[in-house]
Formats: structure tokens, C-alpha cells, sequence
């Protein structure tokens, strides 16, 4: 006797491969800007990513960066969006617009990266990050406006290595990669990965997930496959677009980086310690032992505790270190 019965809730034949639902926050690093496609419009390291996590029927990615966020425009803005999607991976890479700014609120920000990967991973995802590179390098700055960017970067990076270690999430340190500064990663206007970089991006992020037991069915090719824009497209990029980021950004980061720089160099005048927590001192000098030492600031190679207490002083509008960074 055969029964053709079928339990209730059994499927019979092939069973469907589940979707990835894949959401990417952040800013125009993560929004595709300098991996430009040949019929328009932007690609970048996320949709690299995607299509190596499953085929591309078995994965969706929303991507919900917009270009010049900050991070309280994801905790605040892209953050819900991503929640209604109920992502399997989330990747969160922001911040160098916070650091690129007059006011820097690290408290705040503190929180809200708090408030985003908490969130993201609550509502049940794979929550993957990544460090900020020093922008000064990127920018190509003289050391003495350099050293402020850098301090920014350093105090968002430890925030987010905090809170990687805490929420057990996993965190791509892009900083402290060599090939990142290497100029070929980079565009003309060297703050938005070129394909390359965009590549070399989802390759580690890629590998992020491999090590986290995800299987991926191949890392992206590290070499580019559409030809480099030209010279002249370069140019009138920077003509059109790059100008008036420049104006905007003289009319507000540099009148404090030079602020920032004289208070330094006073400082150094003057030989004043700050006197700040040693807290604050140890958080500021963590990000730094993770930097290749080729690209680390020289006061950090010579003595990291000192500088941290120096930085700590000069760089006043961090303010008190958020408790994040104080331990738990």
C-alpha cells in the first residue's frame, strides 16, 4: 500500500534557496561614487559584495547610503529603513563626513553608532563594520592639519572597535590595511574609492563574512574591469562637483583645522600636558597600534601614552570620551 498523504506544511520537489537580504548603510564611499559603469551611474563596493554572497536571484540589495551622510543621518534616517527590510547581513560604513566637519560631537556619535548596530542586530543581523582610514593621508594635507583629522578618525575608530567587541559584531579594520593608501585605490578628488579601491573593499569585507561562516561563492576580482576615467573626465569632475565641496569645506573644516593646528602648536610652545582622564588618553592611542606603522603619526611611534595626552588636550572639541570607551 502506498500512501499519497503529504503532512501539512510539507512541500514537495525542489524547495526554494533562501534570499539574502543584504542592506548597506552609510555615505557615498558606500553609495558606489568612483566606480562609475559604462551606461551610467554608480556601482560600488556593496554591489561587489552581493554578488558574491549567492546568485543573483537568491539575493536582495538595498542599498540606502546617500551621498554626504553623517552618522546621525543613518541612526537617524537610514537605520528604520533598514529595519523594515529584516536584512540577513547589514553593513554599516560612515563617519568620514563627521570628521570632515567644523563641529565634532563624539559623544553623540557615539551614541548613534551604538543605537545603529544595536538595533541592526537585534532585529537579527549579520552586523559588519569597517574602520575609517586617515583622511589626512587620503587628502594629502601638511602634518599640522593632518594630525586633527587624524585624531577624529582614530577616537570614531575605537568607538566602533568598542562596540564591535561588545556586540560581538564583526568589524573590518580598512585603517589598518597597507593597499588602502595606496593612490590607485582612490579617485581624483582621493576621499571616494576608485574601482579598484571600491574592489579591494568588498574583498575584505567579503573575507569578513567568510571568516564569520558565511559562504560566499567568490571574492570579487581584485583587478578592474572598466576602464579608468580618463583625464579629462577626471578633471571636469573636479570641475563640476569636487569645487564646490572644496568651497563648502574651506568655509567650514578648515578654519577650524587651522584653529585646531595653532592650539597644537601652542601646546607644543608651551609644553602644557592636558591633564585629561587617562581614559580618554588610552582610547585615543588604541586606534593607533592597529595602523601600519608607515602611516602612524610620529609622535605615536615615539611615545603613543604622551601623545594621547597631547592630542587629547588640543583636539577640545571631542569633549568628554563616551562611555563606550570607558569599558562596561
Amino acid at each position: 500500500m502506498v500512501l499519497s498523504a503529504v503532512p501539512a506544511g510539507w512541500q514537495c520537489g525542489p524547495q526554494p534557496q533562501p534570499v539574502t537580504r543584504f542592506a548597506a548603510l552609510g555615505d557615498s564611499v558606500t553609495l558606489g561614487l568612483g566606480d562609475p559603469m559604462p551606461q551610467g551611474g554608480w556601482r560600488g563596493w556593496a554591489a561587489l559584495l552581493a554578488g558574491s554572497l549567492a546568485p543573483p536571484d537568491q539575493v536582495e540589495l538595498c542599498n540606502l547610503a546617500l551621498s554626504g551622510a553623517l552618522i546621525r543621518d543613518v541612526a537617524h534616517d537610514q537605520l528604520p529603513q533598514a529595519l523594515s527590510l529584516a536584512p540577513t547581513v547589514a553593513t554599516v560604513l560612515v563617519g568620514m563626513n563627521d570628521t570632515l566637519r567644523g563641529k565634532f560631537d563624539l559623544t553623540a556619535i557615539a551614541t548613534d553608532l551604538e543605537e545603529i548596530i544595536r538595533r541592526l542586530q537585534h532585529g537579527g543581523a549579520l552586523v559588519c563594520t569597517g574602520s575609517l582610514p586617515d583622511p589626512g593621508l587620503l587628502l594629502r594635507i601638511p602634518d599640522s592639519l593632518r594630525r586633527p583629522l587624524a585624531r577624529r578618525a582614530r577616537a570614531i575608530n575605537a568607538v566602533l572597535g568598542q562596540l564591535a567587541r561588545h556586540y560581538d559584531v564583526l568589524h573590518v579594520d580598512l585603517a589598518a590595511n597597507p593597499a588602502i593608501y595606496d593612490k590607485r585605490m582612490w579617485g581624483v578628488d582621493r576621499l571616494h574609492p576608485s574601482e579598484r579601491g571600491h574592489r579591494l573593499m568588498a574583498r575584505l569585507f567579503g573575507a569578513g563574512l567568510a571568516g564569520r561562516g558565511l559562504p560566499l561563492l567568490a571574492l570579487p576580482d581584485p583587478e578592474p574591469a572598466n576602464p579608468e576615467p580618463s583625464a579629462w573626465a577626471q578633471a571636469l569632475w573636479m570641475a563640476t562637483k569636487g569645487t564646490g565641496w572644496i568651497v563648502r569645506r574651506s568655509r567650514d573644516l578648515v578654519p577650524r583645522l587651522v584653529q585646531l593646528a595653532m592650539a597644537e602648536w601652542w601646546h607644543g610652545v608651551r609644553g602644557r600636558d592636558a591633564g585629561q582622564p587617562a581614559a580618554h588618553q588610552a582610547a585615543a592611542d588604541q586606534p593607533a597600534a592597529h595602523q601600519p606603522a608607515a602611516h602612524q603619526p610620529a609622535a605615536y611611534q615615539a611615545a603613543a601614552h604622551q601623545a594621547a595626552a597631547h592630542q587629547a588636550a588640543v583636539d577640545r572639541d571631542a569633549g568628554p570620551y563616551p562611555a563606550v570607551l570607558r569599558g562596561r
